[in-house]
C-alpha cells in the first residue's frame, strides 16, 4: 500500500483526456477546488490501459499534479 501518497483526491471520478498506460504519462480532467483541472495520470496497477473518454477512479494523488487511477467499478457505472 502506498501510504506516502496524498489521499485528498481519492475517490474522485475523472475523464481521460490523454491515453493512460504502462510507461506513459496520460491526462485526466477532475473537478478540483471549484473548477476543472487537468492532472497527469498513471495506471494504479502499472499495467492497465485507459483510452481517451473513459471514466476512471482516482486512487492516490502525488503532488504536485499526478494521480494514479483505476477502472470505474461496476457499482459506480451508469448509462451515459
Amino acid at each position: 500500500m502506498r501510504r506516502d501518497y496524498d489521499r485528498s483526491l481519492t475517490g474522485k471520478i475523472g475523464r481521460v483526456t490523454g491515453m493512460i498506460g504502462p510507461g506513459t504519462l496520460g491526462e485526466v480532467m477532475l473537478s478540483f477546488q471549484g473548477g476543472t483541472n487537468a492532472f497527469m495520470a498513471r495506471p494504479y496497477d502499472g499495467t492497465s490501459f485507459y483510452p481517451v473518454g473513459e471514466r476512471v477512479l482516482v486512487m492516490y494523488f502525488e503532488p504536485p499534479q499526478t494521480v494514479f487511477v483505476e477502472a470505474m467499478p461496476d457499482f459506480l457505472k451508469h448509462d451515459e
